[in-house]
């Protein structure tokens, strides 16, 4: 653990540090942060420095002290995961796998669905095998509260922690720690393998300091999980800086649905949804048995639900609902029909039989692998692989070409 002087305190720990350093130092002229590694740091008025950066996890100033302490032993069960992986999947754990017993970084690119997380399993299992800890990151509270359930049940005799913002911090060491980058922070080579997922996802690619906490809190290997690498990823592979495993086929075998473009009036978004877009909507929902309605705004989500109404049971999240899981789950079991959202869940949710439509497709908030991962919704269950996907957008933008354009080329990858 890395904690501050005033979280040490909060906290009551009386365990002695293995080192204290101080929070902000002076290197070549200029203030560095320890914690999160940056150096455009701010002069307060009393003449103190302060880091903006990592303000967050609480505010450090150059008075404030880091305390680094020991990694506390903890026991690891077995892998009690028994399912079947495919011999694409199998091929690329041995690759994973190698690469975090030697401590070399990989890149795990694959598409949406192809199921990453179970052939990460292997690599856990042998880094905790030999006594050191693992932690699965992500930029999203979503995915962490999601993946901690599956890792869970796939180490069901390993004691596992969850990590992020307000969240207390936990009473007992845990070989497992699944929690959002912004908590590696706390952190200070303490894990033998950090798997990153969703790497290519905000905030992770707009605050650089989160990298900077990845290679911090690791003691081995950074195995990092995509479906739509940044272009410094893609750099690094064809420079050979970082081994890659690709899995160009969904773990069913069926190709990514490809979405289809609904051409419709700039006027008609958000607040006139017109009549056949309607009926087009209510067929999805009978088709699919469930829609996931993606927004570009948050003003959009009540607009919207209130004209779906009719069509059954609507409900709406974003990121700052208290209730998004509950409403996720709600999706999954059936007791909600449509799901309006904004992108918060673009990434890391699986939900089977459902239908994925992008309203507003055009926005500029929306890239092409924003696009690609919201398309990435649809089809993930083998009993219905070809789950609808519409853009329904008043023009089309290189962003929405680009995403069925990449997403054709994959299916074309590994068409027979």
């Amino acid at each position: 653990m890395q904690l501050s002087d005033a979280e040490v305190a909060a906290a009551g720990i009386t365990q002695a540090p293995v080192a204290q350093v101080p929070a902000l130092v002076q290197r070549r002229g200029r203030w560095w942060c320890e914690r999160c590694g940056q150096t455009n740091l701010v002069r307060l008025p009393d003449g103190r420095w302060y880091c903006p950066h990592c303000v967050v996890l609480g505010r450090l100033t150059s008075t404030s002290q880091l305390y680094r302490f020991a990694n506390a032993a903890a026991t690891a069960g077995p892998l009690s995961w028994q399912g079947q992986l495919t011999p694409a999947q199998a091929q690329a754990a041995r690759e994973v796998t190698a690469a975090a017993l030697a401590r070399r970084d990989h890149l795990v690119w694959a598409v949406t669905g192809a199921g990453k997380t179970e052939l990460l399993f292997p690599a856990v299992a042998a880094v905790l095998a030999r006594g050191e800890r693992v932690a699965w990151a992500s930029p999203r509270v979503d995915v962490v509260l999601e993946l901690a359930q599956r890792l869970q049940a796939a180490f069901a005799t390993t004691p596992l922690v969850v990590r992020y913002g307000g969240a207390p911090w936990p009473s007992v060491a845990a070989p497992l720690v699944v929690t959002t980058t912004h908590q590696l922070l706390r952190y200070y080579h303490a894990f033998g393998l950090i798997i990153v997922d969703e790497i290519d996802a905000f905030p992770y690619t707009a605050e650089p300091g989160l990298a900077y906490a990845v290679q911090q809190a690791k003691l081995g290997a950074m195995i990092a999980l995509t479906a739509t690498p940044s272009v410094a990823l893609r750099r690094a592979v064809s420079r050979q800086t970082i081994g890659v495993s690709r899995l160009t086929l969904r773990f069913h075998g069926h190709p990514l649905p490809v979405p289809q473009l609904q051409l419709v009036r700039a006027a008609q978004l958000p607040n006139r949804l017109a009549p056949r877009l309607l009926r087009q909507i209510a067929q999805a929902v009978t088709g699919a048995g469930r829609l996931l309605l993606f927004v570009p705004a948050v003003a959009w989500l009540p607009v919207v639900a209130r004209q779906l109404q009719h069509l059954g049971h609507v409900a709406t999240v974003h990121a700052t609902d208290p209730a998004r899981q509950a409403k996720v789950q709600a999706l999954r079991r059936g007791a909600v029909d449509i799901l309006v959202t904004t992108t918060i869940l673009e990434r890391g949710v699986t939900i089977p039989h459902c239908a994925v439509m992008v309203l507003g497709a055009n926005s500029p908030l929306f890239s092409a692998a924003a696009l690609i991962q919201m398309a990435g919704r649809a089809g993930r269950a083998s009993t219905s692989p070809a789950d609808p996907v519409w853009f329904v957008t008043p023009h089309v933008t290189r962003d929405l070409l680009a995403a069925r354009r990449e997403i054709r080329a994959l299916n074309r990858a590994v068409a027979p």
